[in-house]
């Protein structure tokens, strides 16, 4: 995400908390940590996190909680992805919840919290409005953890497995014919079922499932399109086929889903 240049910038700043939006990301192949904890927000795209010895998919409207001193990096086989991304210094009494890396979806309440913050953006200058706007995101993540949905993808360290899945999340609403995938992978489907079983916990079609449930989530969340639209434009051919995926992951209908946002 940075380079070893901006590391230290970053860390050299004598401000407590950081605003560092970003409309055109470029990523740098390496691992790297910071002194600051980070909160990083993605607003377009999506992003492969590389952690301790664990790979995680980062999707658009999804969040990352990065504890400090982390070695991280992160990958991207879009040619942008659109960040938003606060820097914290931590105080030592901090309790453990933000020493553990955190993915999840990120609640309206955040999400308007995060825009706002955009104003102070690569600002040096510290100003009380500003460290006292943060320092209110700081102290509610545990809360906004906790009324988040968590659907977390695992990304496979192989590397033919690793191609499947960036196709799988880059063609999520074409119709999937897995034998024929596998062969294009120079695998069996046998061998990409293994792998994808070993690597991930789950089978193919269920990664699929939930790559198109997480995008469903951001689209529903937007509220700019019908749940029938929202169906079709995430690869189900019928309104019920979606709506009996969406319950199977979540317990909940689309529609309720709908509505909770807007209650």
């Amino acid at each position: 995400m940075y380079n070893s240049q901006e590391h230290s910038i970053l860390d050299s700043i004598p401000k407590k908390y950081y605003v560092w939006y970003e409309d055109d990301w470029k990523h740098e192949d390496e691992f790297h940590s910071h002194q600051r904890a980070q909160l990083a927000y993605v607003a377009e795209g999506y992003q492969h996190l590389f952690v301790d010895d664990e790979v995680f998919l980062l999707p658009q409207n999804h969040a990352v909680w990065i504890p400090t001193n982390k070695l991280h990096k992160t990958k991207t086989t879009l040619e942008s992805i659109r960040l938003m991304t606060i820097f914290f210094e931590l105080e030592d009494d901090k309790e453990d919840f933000y020493n553990e890396v955190r993915i999840f979806s990120v609640p309206t309440v955040l999400k308007e919290m995060l825009f706002y913050a955009s104003k102070w953006s690569k600002q040096e200058e510290e100003k009380f409005e500003e460290q006292l706007f943060l320092k209110a995101i700081l102290y509610e993540m545990p809360s906004f953890w906790t009324s988040s949905m968590k659907l977390g993808l695992t990304v496979p360290k192989d590397d033919r497995l690793y191609a499947v899945c960036v196709f799988l999340q880059e063609n999520f609403s074409s119709t999937i014919l897995f034998e024929e995938l596998a062969q294009n992978y120079s695998m069996s489907l046998r061998t990409m079922e293994r792998l994808f079983k070993k690597e991930t916990g789950l089978t193919a079609s269920k990664y699929l499932q939930l790559i198109r449930i997480i995008r469903s989530i951001e689209f529903l969340g937007e509220q700019k399109i019908t749940i029938a639209e929202v169906a079709y434009k995430v690869g189900y051919k019928s309104l019920q086929a979606f709506s009996n995926s969406f319950y199977q992951l979540l317990q909940v209908r689309p529609n309720e889903f709908v509505n909770s946002i807007k209650s």
